[in-house]
């Protein structure tokens, strides 16, 4: 199971108070040689050193009160996505289609559906429930649905296409959400 950035942000917290050691021994080596270096060299060495000093503890601040971290939006994100999906989708074709930004194949499998429900091919639960995940995927495409899509969308819908709907719209960008969707399907197939 992947760290989501707590092992990142501990070898961080590490390499900067290493890095904060190595500079105190720096100024502790400029006053021992003060005398072998002439005024200038003596006040720039210690200027800059005192400056890089100065931002690393304040990177180190950061970190310690917890408001800089590896543990990243994105991962947050990719939780939240892997989890709506999972639970929103139940057909990997449709999933796969929306992660491949594809509402013309969408549209085609509507259609393919619609007529495989008249031929008695596909039971009525199965078709609801693969046209409403279509229609929630056109949807998050910005495609635009019809009256009647939007109606049988809204009566059908359940509280996992409610709950993806709200995670992706929060999440912002939907490339973001794309692109985890596309890792999930990537990741599926393995």
């Amino acid at each position: 199971m992947a760290s989501r950035g707590t092992t990142e942000t501990s070898k961080l917290k590490q390499n900067l108070e290493e890095q904060l050691d190595r500079l105190m021994q720096q100024l502790q080596d400029l006053e021992e040689c003060r005398e072998d270096l002439d005024a200038d060299e003596y006040e720039e060495t210690k200027k800059e050193t005192l400056e890089q000093l100065s931002e690393i503890n304040d990177s180190l601040k950061k970190i310690m009160s917890g408001d800089m971290t590896l543990v990243d939006e994105l991962s947050g994100m990719q939780l939240a996505i892997q989890a709506a999906i999972s639970q929103a989708f139940k057909t990997p074709e449709v999933i796969r289609m929306f992660a491949k930004k594809q509402p013309r194949q969408l549209r085609t499998r509507l259609a393919e559906m619609d007529r495989d429900l008249m031929v008695g091919k596909l039971g009525r639960e199965l078709y609801t429930q693969q046209k409403v995940e279509i229609l929630t995927a056109l949807r998050k495409l910005g495609e635009e649905l019809t009256p009647d899509d939007e109606m049988f969308l809204s009566s059908n819908a359940g509280t996992a296409l409610s709950q993806f709907e709200r995670v992706s719209t929060d999440l912002g960008s939907g490339d973001k959400v794309f692109a985890l969707a596309s890792f999930e399907v990537e990741k599926a197939k393995q």
